[in-house]
């Protein structure tokens, strides 16, 4: 998947990337972010504004309420 400029999607769309991803390619948040090659910072807080935030067990961003 080449995707440019993630940073500018909105975090509904960038959820279900990450996610898929996750299920897919990478084996845990260290490798989602390598092979993003996107701010860690910014993915956490556009997720984390959505109330999603990374479950290493399930290894996917879940809403944990």
């Amino acid at each position: 998947m080449d995707i440019t400029h993630l940073e500018q999607l909105s975090a509904e769309i960038l959820l279900g990337i990450v996610n898929e991803k996750l299920r897919l390619s990478c084996a845990d948040q260290a490798a989602l972010f390598y092979e993003l090659d996107m701010d860690n910072k910014l993915l956490e807080s556009k997720l984390a504004n959505i109330g999603f935030h990374y479950h290493s067990l399930s290894n996917q961003y879940r809403n944990l309420k």
